[in-house]
């Protein structure tokens, strides 16, 4: 498929409309582009992350996770039968269970909450497991008044799950983890 974009400045969102992708104009502050908004700002916040990776492999995976998140985006945009030939599938899916389960078997077992933090990567990783559950609101609220691509929402669950385990990986399989502490009352 060529992509060519002749124009970015349009002007026809300076009156607060946008066009969906199949060409019906709708109002920026939408269920639908509120969703598909929210995970472009989950793109750009894996975009960070992989500037703050040296690992060569967690930086493919990232890159497979911003095309994906792109997919999503569109999946999302395109409403109806009109998108049917955008609609996410589930090999994102299925690579992030398998990177998922491969990462948590090098880690140390949990005895407690994790904090975000520790290496600039990890908290970067926490900043993406949250804005990617966000999205996921975003699209459960969209669900709840027009059809969605399920896999749209499995995936997306799953990519907050990945982030999770993720953030450990980037602390030292968990060594540099930021546990939660119970605050102990004065005596």
């Amino acid at each position: 498929m060529t992509i060519r974009i002749d124009r970015v400045v349009t002007r026809g969102g300076d009156g607060g409309q946008t066009s969906l992708g199949d060409g019906t104009r709708t109002l920026k502050s939408s269920v639908r582009v509120e969703a598909y908004g929210t995970v472009d700002e989950a793109n750009a916040t894996v975009g960070v992350l992989r500037c703050l990776v040296q690992d060569v492999a967690v930086g493919n995976m990232l890159l497979r996770i911003q095309n994906g998140l792109f997919d999503i985006g569109g999946d999302l945009c395109i409403p109806g039968a009109a998108g049917e030939r955008f609609r996410l599938d589930d090999t994102l899916l299925h690579a992030l269970d398998a990177d998922t389960a491969r990462l948590s078997g090098l880690q140390r077992p949990l005895d407690s909450f994790v904090l975000p933090g520790g290496t600039p990567a990890a908290a970067q990783a926490h900043v993406v497991r949250t804005v990617v559950r966000r999205a996921e609101r975003r699209v459960v609220a969209l669900a709840a008044q027009e059809d969605v691509n399920p896999e749209v929402l499995r995936t997306l669950n799953r990519l907050s799950d990945y982030m999770f385990v993720l953030s450990r990986h980037l602390n030292d399989d968990g060594g540099q983890d930021l546990l939660w502490t119970r605050p102990t009352k004065p005596a």
